[in-house]
């Protein structure tokens, strides 16, 4: 990974596959890096991702600011579907992690998601 990196995905929401490619635009090893949606389901998608060291082992964070397309449409599913499945995505991606690199970990916060 480096700054200027592309990383293309294909995501499903609604069972609909959908293309999204993002670009590393801050990458400061072994602090944060930061991806920004140049293409795909969202208006704006702004994702720092933050890693602190403590005495327990390294904390991971996640800081998403979005924004959905459809104007009035795009705020009222942020309300009532959007966010709860952002939110749903990161926890089940802290909880997993421990398990893919072979570490053990205490409970951890949500991330902090918000709309723009």
């Amino acid at each position: 990974m480096s700054r200027g990196a592309e990383i293309d995905y294909v995501i499903r929401m609604v069972g609909v596959p959908l293309k999204w490619r993002t670009q590393i635009v801050d990458y400061e090893p072994p602090h944060r890096f930061i991806d920004l949606q140049l293409s795909g389901p969202y208006s704006l998608w702004h994702h720092r991702h933050d890693f602190t060291e403590t005495a327990e082992g390294t904390i991971v964070s996640d800081c998403v600011s979005y924004r959905l397309p459809l104007g009035p449409l795009g705020r009222l599913a942020h309300r009532v579907m959007v966010r709860r499945q952002l939110l749903q995505i990161f926890r089940h991606r802290q909880a997993t992690m421990p398990e893919l690199l072979g570490v053990s970990c205490r409970s951890l916060v949500d991330p902090v998601i918000t709309t723009v």
